[in-house]
Formats: structure tokens, C-alpha cells, sequence
């Protein structure tokens, strides 16, 4: 979806999602750098939401996205600054029980724990109006830069198992700034894990690659 007014909401002006996989948000499908990535194993279907880092004023419609699609899991792949350079607007509570507000939602960090090279925030959103709850583990990768590797990727493959373990709900949600980087290496790997527990055989990076691009 390419106009003058989503590219206020873009990170990079020059990256754009299909209209027919963007995910819309709210009754008037209001505009998020986000789509629905859909990938399969055998019989098995796995579906994820690749996004864009949050910006201050995308922070909202982000929210919202993850409690209409009610997904309580979110993989956050970049740091806040890298290089000097911002990468992601601080979107989630980062400190016990200091509600976040949001127009249609409170954020309250519940648990926090630090691993060595993961983060885990355990969050309750409140609806505002209807004091409907839903609660979402976010999970902040700690030890991969923008435009380089992770430091390790034993550590990097733990992260992954991990955030297929505790995936209860909705698609996944997969960011890192603009969104199709180390998200989407996320995303393969995923895919690839998978192929190997359930002993299907296993698709190239190349070939997962493709598919996504389409999506």
C-alpha cells in the first residue's frame, strides 16, 4: 500500500506490504507497516504477523493489532538504538506495575526476567471501555545488530524454540525496525525447526525466502 499518507507511518519510505496481506486494523482497516505471513509443514499451518518497529505515533494502532488478532506472543529482534541510530520506538511497560496507557488500552508489566541473551515481559492489556484482559509475553533478542549476525546461533535457535513453546493464541508477532530482516530470518528458522521435529523434509532458506516475499 503505497501513498503519501502511510509513508508518514513508515520507517523506511521505500518499504511497503501488499494490500492483499496487510493486516488491518479496526473497523475503518486503519494503516500498519504489518502483514500476515502464512507458512506450512506438511499438513501443518503456522502463522505469523511481520511488522515494523514501532514509531511514537504507530504505537496505538500496534496494540491494537496485537488484541484484535489476539496474539500473546511478540518477538522484538532490534534494540531501541543501534549505532546511534533509533530502531524502535520503547513501546511496552518497562517497569512493574506503571501502567502504559494507550487510547483504547492499559499496559501493565506483570514479570520481567533477564536471560543472557533474551528478555521476558509478561504483560496484561485491559480494555478501557469493556475491562476485557489478555495477556501477551513479549521477548526482546539482545545479541543481534542491524545488518550483522548474532552472536550465537545456539542462542538464537533457544530463542526461537522458546517462543514456539510458549505461543498459545493468534499469529506471532515478528519485528525488528523496517521489518523484513531479521524478522524474516526469524520466521525461516521457525519454519525450518519445525520441518526437522516432525521429520518433514527440510526447505532451503531460498525457497522460504520466496514464499514470504510473496506475502
Amino acid at each position: 500500500m503505497r501513498n503519501m499518507k502511510t509513508s508518514a507511518y513508515n520507517i523506511q519510505k521505500n518499504i511497503y506490504n501488499y494490500d492483499e496481506t496487510r493486516v488491518l486494523v479496526g473497523k475503518k482497516q486503519d494503516y500498519i507497516n504489518a502483514s500476515y505471513i502464512r507458512m506450512s509443514v506438511g499438513t501443518q499451518q503456522y502463522y505469523y504477523i511481520s511488522s515494523q518497529g514501532p514509531l511514537p505515533g504507530t504505537c496505538d494502532i500496534f496494540w491494537q493489532m496485537v488484541w484484535e488478532n489476539k496474539s500473546n506472543v511478540i518477538a522484538m529482534m532490534t534494540q531501541e538504538v543501534e549505532r546511534g541510530r533509533v530502531k524502535c520506538h520503547k513501546y511496552w511497560p518497562d517497569r512493574l506495575n506503571e501502567p502504559k496507557e494507550t487510547n483504547k488500552y492499559q499496559l501493565i508489566l506483570e514479570n520481567f526476567q533477564i536471560q543472557d541473551y533474551f528478555q521476558i515481559s509478561i504483560i496484561r492489556m485491559t480494555d478501557k471501555k469493556t475491562g476485557q484482559i489478555h495477556f501477551v509475553k513479549h521477548l526482546k533478542f539482545t545479541t543481534w545488530p542491524d545488518h550483522g549476525t548474532p552472536q550465537s546461533s545456539e542462542h538464537l535457535v533457544k530463542f526461537v524454540r522458546y517462543m514456539r513453546s510458549i505461543h498459545r493464541s493468534g499469529p506471532v508477532i515478528v519485528h525488528c525496525s523496517a521489518g523484513i530482516g531479521r524478522s524474516g530470518v526469524l520466521i525461516c528458522i521457525d519454519v525450518i525447526l519445525k520441518c526437522s521435529d516432525v521429520h518433514h523434509p527440510s526447505y532451503s532458506f531460498l525457497f522460504l525466502l520466496r514464499i514470504m516475499r510473496k506475502q
